[in-house]
């Protein structure tokens, strides 16, 4: 677990010193606000364990799903522009995080260089995984969305050491819309199309891939 929150292959010197950045150690039960828009920008965060989304306010006065993330993976980097956070944070279930206050990090990525990279190796991949969730809202049929999702979404999980052909769902049907740009009885209808059809089987937020190969044609005929 502690390498999910330091990088890895650092000196003993330099690990205590990270240790020091890592302020407090959290755990944050199923339902709660880690931060909404507005709340001041005092740190980062970084998921040990569990799961949470992301969500904005669209124009039209929506509550948009903005992501989902899990081990591994940074939350609150919307608020370095502005000094507050732009979104807002729940966990999908019982999980643990680390607090990295953004004024520790300033101070120790001067000195620490490997520290600087992960910071900048995990800063980046918000960005990618941003440009991903805008190129898959710009896909026209649902069926490729879903498919786009499940892909991504089991590849980030087999990263992790979990299984690379099911997955239990932590989101709802309607979370999953809201974060695809679907309605919860398009993303319902979709899965069953999809099972009928032998790419899945579904049950209840069990998926299990049974044709990868042909999901996998489905999304890349998106392209």
């Amino acid at each position: 677990m502690r390498q999910l929150c330091l990088p890895t292959g650092l000196p003993t010197a330099d690990v205590h010193q990270l240790e020091r950045l890592i302020s407090d150690r959290r755990q944050v039960a199923r339902n709660t606000v880690l931060f909404k828009p507005g709340d001041p920008f005092e740190a980062v965060y970084l998921v040990r364990t569990g799961f949470f989304k992301t969500s904005a306010t669209a124009e039209d006065g929506r509550d948009q799903i903005t992501g989902f993330h899990m081990a591994g993976e940074m939350l609150g980097l919307d608020g370095l522009f502005s000094g507050a956070y732009a979104s807002q944070a729940v966990a999908l279930e019982d999980s643990h995080i680390c607090v990295v206050p953004y004024g520790r990090i300033e101070d120790m990525t001067r000195e620490v260089d490997r520290l600087r990279r992960q910071f900048h190796r995990l800063m980046s991949r918000e960005i990618v995984r941003g440009q991903g969730v805008m190129t898959l809202l710009g896909s026209v049929r649902a069926e490729q969305r879903v498919a786009t999702f499940l892909i991504h979404l089991m590849r980030r999980l087999r990263a992790r050491g979990f299984s690379s052909s099911s997955v239990v769902l932590r989101m709802t049907r309607d979370e999953i819309g809201s974060h695809l740009g679907l309605t919860l009885e398009t993303v319902s209808r979709t899965f069953s199309r999809m099972q009928d059809d032998g790419l899945l089987e579904v049950r209840a937020r069990e998926v299990r891939v049974l044709k990868p190969r042909q999901l996998l044609q489905l999304v890349r005929r998106s392209a």
